[in-house]
């Protein structure tokens, strides 16, 4: 299995002109801009959603490069909902170090998140495609409306398999959707390559969620860079808790159902060993590698070649990583 930056080096000068192109577009004459963007830039970040929008071009063999400002734009758009999102969370870390809004605020976070929104959409604009822009506001849309359903959620102890997958399709994997696809349309490919791009895209993004809820309970907090236990301090029931919750005994379920209501990191020990004796953790992870698996064969509609190759390695790596 290649590691990520072998696969980066696949599409080095497109990668890049990628984080060339996100200096000077998130690079702003008001100071508190200029800090908090750059702070996010190099933050680093695996920047795994407008990698798949720069190898699949390359997999299409585009002619030429407006997959690189779609790729960015794929990016800002993340970005921005990560400064909201840690905002909403109260998030203290992300990737090892101090998260935005404990570094600048939150004011700045939420002001600066709008920023990088903008930025997205102006980019977009840039490519001239209609379809594209529609696809993207779309995506937006159903991120935005993901991230309030999350919300709806919070404390309670009874969301449903069924709620917990609507949630994460909106909130994480209709981005890769988009990432995916957007490389089909700016290459002008049929519609049935267009889906099937789709598909592998909001595949690999359901398992990249599955992965991080699993890691929030198996996962090394060093690798992780921030703490085991974020979603259960936030009050959010995950599939590993959803499906221990199915199994355990009454006893041990009050213990999950009065964590998640209470928000309480305290207990994360005492529920981390319950849900690691029942097959939470196991049935989270087995979802990742079906909906992977689903996803590499989605690419039997493209040409062999070494892109090819690399979007089956990032769809792996979904599952495999550690962080």
């Amino acid at each position: 299995m290649p590691t990520a930056d072998q696969l980066i080096d696949l599409i080095r000068p497109d990668f890049d002109a990628l984080n060339r192109l996100l200096i000077s577009q998130l690079g702003s004459d008001i100071d508190l801009i200029e800090e908090v963007s750059q702070y996010l830039i190099q933050s680093g970040g695996k920047r795994v959603r407008p990698l798949v929008t720069l190898m699949a071009a390359r997999a299409l063999e585009t002619e030429n490069t407006d997959h690189i400002p779609l790729a960015a734009s794929i990016e800002c758009l993340h970005t921005a909902t990560l400064l909201h999102d840690d905002v909403v969370d109260n998030s203290e870390a992300r990737r090892g170090q101090p998260s935005a809004n404990a570094a600048f605020g939150n004011s700045a976070s939420v002001l600066v998140g709008d920023f990088v929104y903008s930025r997205a959409f102006q980019m977009m604009v840039s490519v001239g495609r209609l379809d594209i822009l529609q696809l993207l506001a779309d995506t937006t849309n159903q991120i935005s409306e993901g991230e309030v359903w999350q919300l709806k959620n919070q404390f309670r102890s009874d969301v449903t398999e069924s709620e917990y997958d609507q949630v994460i399709t909106r909130k994480t994997a209709v981005l890769f959707e988009a990432a995916a696809a957007v490389a089909g349309m700016i290459t002008n490919q049929s519609t049935t390559v267009v889906d099937a791009l789709k598909t592998y895209g909001i595949e690999i993004g359901f398992a990249f969620q599955l992965m991080d809820d699993y890691l929030d309970y198996a996962g090394d907090p060093e690798s992780l860079g921030k703490n085991l236990g974020d979603d259960l301090a936030d009050g959010k029931c995950t599939l590993p808790l959803i499906v221990a919750l199915r199994e355990v005994a009454p006893s041990d379920a009050l213990i999950i159902r009065e964590a998640v209501q209470f928000g309480d990191r305290d207990k994360f020990a005492e529920v981390a060993a319950i849900v690691s004796q029942s097959s939470g953790l196991n049935y989270t992870k087995e979802r990742a590698v079906r909906s992977v698996e689903r996803a590499k064969q989605a690419l039997a509609v493209l040409d062999d070649s070494p892109f090819k190759t690399g979007l089956i390695g990032l769809a792996d790596l979904s599952v495999s990583r550690v962080n």
